[in-house]
């Protein structure tokens, strides 16, 4: 950990807060940028606060942009780059679970921490005075704790969102959940489904592209995911007594998360590839459980959560189409690769490839040897597949619907059918795909021609 002074405020920062100095006003960093500073992690954000009114403020700077001014945010732009500085405050009454129905400013940096989630959250910085850390968030950091601020009930009644915050940091920042605190999400739990679906996702999200996805758990702990993702929660409860694995459905799902590149359309790939297993699982007479079926099982349940997550269309086509293809069963030879790009597609094969390389690898290990080796054959079938431009789709067939209509055939169903049948040939033997190869087997393809 650096040295809790040896934080490196940017020039544009220091500009704002010594403009702010020089009017009589206090200004401080304060919230994650001095809690990454701390810990010697670069922080993504510079939020600032002062004691400057928001008109007072946007009197100040030159370039200053009303962004929520009447819960006391304005934006500072300065070298072209935005900076929020928002006015001490206190929050009101919450109803909601999510936000205070209105916000009072107040002339203490003091006051402002008190509201803020967890200590590690809540310590402000500034060049000269040095650290304002009423709740011993530099001491958390140093135990590398989760706490709330305060009692940790009223914060989650507060604001809900806060305890899903709680596991992110947990998984982002590799740190435990106070006892206390992680009681009261337990307790709170039943409050998260006040929250807007976007933001649980945004949440989720970053708790799977962290380095300790397998924190992922401790919304099972908490009782928070059986609010959230009630159909992963079963997956715990569902063992699989096969020779190539060793783990109930969710914690493989999770260690495979853990196997892939933090990309998240990947990771929720990982996440929900086997849920259809809570719906397939059968056992034979040698007492073996079996999962016919699953990912087309898998793929509709993924289906109804991303929507339901509010996901957008085409992430969620992606995700789906990774689980839907996750188990298929690939021969390794050039035409059985070929027919593969064509059902699959080629723009996700290689993330295919590292799916089912995740999904070996959160199996028995006995196995893992042989799985990887059959990749490896799969992989470089592809990339030479690939280096060869091949034909796989129909946007790379040498023929087009309109060199059909030229060769005398009906618009509509016929071209289309014909296109499918040159495209197949050309999967089984690459060297037909040239233009008057392909016009000469359409000749011979039965079917209307104009008169």
């Amino acid at each position: 950990m650096k040295a809790k002074y040896d934080i490196r405020i940017p020039d544009e920062v220091l500009f704002i807060i010594g403009k702010l100095n020089s009017t009589g006003y206090k200004a401080y960093i304060v919230g994650g940028c001095v809690r990454d500073g701390i810990m010697g992690r670069v922080p993504q954000d510079w939020d600032i606060c002062t004691s400057s009114l928001p008109d007072e403020t946007m009197s100040i700077f030159d370039k200053a942009i009303d962004t929520g001014a009447k819960h006391g945010t304005v934006t500072v732009v300065v070298n072209g780059k935005g900076y929020e500085v928002t006015t001490f405050r206190l929050d009101g009454v919450y109803r909601d679970n999510r936000r205070p129905e209105r916000v009072d400013f107040t002339s203490s940096i003091e006051e402002d921490l008190g509201r803020r989630d967890f200590t590690i959250n809540a310590m402000a910085y500034h060049p000269v005075e040095g650290f304002i850390d009423p709740y011993k968030g530099t001491c958390d950091i140093k135990k590398k704790l989760i706490r709330a601020v305060g009692n940790p009930e009223k914060r989650f009644l507060e604001d809900a969102l806060r305890m899903l915050r709680a596991v992110r940091f947990s998984a982002q920042l590799d740190f435990s959940i106070d006892p206390a605190t992680f009681q009261s999400i337990k307790s709170c739990c039943r409050l998260i489904t006040n929250i807007s679906y976007e933001r649980i996702r945004d949440e989720l999200t970053k708790i799977l592209v962290s380095s300790n996805p397998m924190n992922f758990s401790l919304l099972k702990e908490t009782g928070l995911l059986h609010h959230i993702l009630p159909e992963f929660e079963l997956c715990y409860d569902i063992r699989q007594n096969h020779p190539y694995h060793l783990f109930n459905v969710a914690l493989h799902s999770l260690y495979s998360v853990s196997n892939i590149e933090n990309v998240p359309v990947l990771r929720w790939a990982m996440l929900l590839h086997d849920l259809g297993k809570s719906r397939t699982k059968t056992t034979d007479e040698k007492n073996i459980d079996h999962f016919y079926g699953h990912p087309q099982v898998s793929t509709g349940m993924a289906k109804d959560i991303l929507n339901r997550l509010r996901f957008d269309n085409k992430n969620s086509e992606l995700i789906c189409r990774l689980i839907r293809f996750h188990d298929r069963s690939i021969e390794t030879n050039h035409k059985a690769v070929r027919r593969a790009l064509n059902v699959i597609g080629e723009d996700i094969f290689e993330y295919l490839l590292k799916v089912k390389e995740a999904d070996k690898k959160a199996q028995n290990p006995e196995y893992l040897e042989e799985g990887l080796s059959y990749l490896n054959v799969i992989k470089s079938i592809y990339l030479d597949i690939k280096q060869k431009q091949q034909c796989t789709s129909l946007k790379d067939l040498a023929v087009d619907g309109k060199d059909l209509i030229n060769l005398g055939l009906r618009q509509g169903k016929e071209i289309g059918e014909v296109l499918q049948k040159l495209l197949k040939s050309v999967i089984e033997n690459p060297e037909l795909n040239e233009k008057e190869k392909l016009l000469e087997l359409a000749r011979r393809i039965p079917g209307k021609r104009r008169g």
